[in-house]
């Protein structure tokens, strides 16, 4: 099912999640954890799963496993990731062919990170480029990232949302935000988007908190703000595991209650390939029991 298709219901929000190939999973024990998470994971009726890819295909064939047994096994569309900032035309249409093989429909288009070496393919500079490829030699359907807060390297995030119109304008169907802490940097983000002309459902990404050093270097490592209440919150607990995972449950499903009541298409849920903290969510928000079909 393509993405159009998938956000076509505009009384059902649609959700979705984020998962990552294992690292150095050298005798496949992390990807059937990973799949013990996801089965799990699955009773809340996921329209998507999308799945990560590193640089220049550093990962390539844990991404392609993984999207193998989410379609055949999990019976979920999978939407894979790809980065072209280190790979060539050549490899990217290897790629491209792979997926057209296993009869994926869709793929989320990026540039990625520029790698610390400074290994870099000039065959394509930005995501807009892979974009108009991809929509060139195939018939997938194309998603990109927004950034509700501006990419880390945008001059302004007015020139962010100009960059993100042409993806669009060049044939991206949906927009992933990068996770955010304050939704109205996210409604502030999606009128930007409006009155640049852009039409496509904008999915908020929502990242549930489970330790305080890891948010540092996440937060970081986006250029995300972290609410004032719940740095606060989260130094004076530093220490409490457990108080920090609920936490996280409660603040984020607050902050989805708000989201879909103001009428967000979907949320997309960064995972960690972890099902405890987004089940708890999805409990708190009883998805199934607003949403189910009787109600539609």
């Amino acid at each position: 099912m393509k993405l159009k298709e998938i956000y076509s219901n505009p009384n059902k929000p649609v959700i979705s999640y984020e998962v990552f190939p294992p690292k150095e999973d050298t005798d496949g024990e992390k990807i059937e954890a990973l799949f013990v998470e996801l089965n799990k994971l699955k009773n809340y009726n996921p329209s998507l799963i999308s799945v990560t890819y590193g640089a220049g295909g550093s990962n390539q064939n844990e991404s392609v496993e993984i999207i193998k047994r989410i379609k055949n096994n999990l019976h979920i569309t999978p939407m894979p990731h790809f980065t072209c900032v280190s790979t060539s035309e050549k490899d990217i249409k290897k790629y491209l062919a792979t997926l057209d093989n296993l009869g994926i429909e869709n793929i989320l288009a990026l540039r990625g990170d520029i790698p610390a070496d400074g290994n870099i393919c000039h065959d394509f500079r930005y995501a807009s480029e892979l974009v108009a490829y991809i929509k060139k030699v195939s018939s997938l359907s194309i998603a990109v990232a927004g950034y509700p807060e501006g990419h880390k390297e945008a001059i302004s995030l007015k020139d962010d949302v100009e960059f993100l119109k042409q993806k669009v304008e060049l044939g991206a169907d949906v927009i992933y935000t990068q996770l955010f802490f304050d939704n109205s940097f996210f409604f502030s983000f999606v009128e930007k988007c409006k009155l640049t002309g852009i039409s496509v459902p904008v999915i908020p990404g929502i990242l549930p908190v489970t330790g305080y050093k890891q948010l540092e270097k996440m937060a970081q490592m986006c250029k995300v703000k972290i609410p004032a209440k719940m740095t606060e919150t989260l130094q004076k607990h530093s220490e409490d595991k457990d108080y920090i995972k609920q936490y996280g449950i409660e603040y984020a499903s607050k902050q989805c209650e708000e989201l879909l009541s103001n009428g967000v298409k979907g949320l997309h849920f960064y995972t960690l390939n972890k099902a405890y903290s987004v089940s708890g969510i999805l409990s708190n928000l009883n998805i199934q029991e607003k949403y189910n079909e009787n109600n539609i």
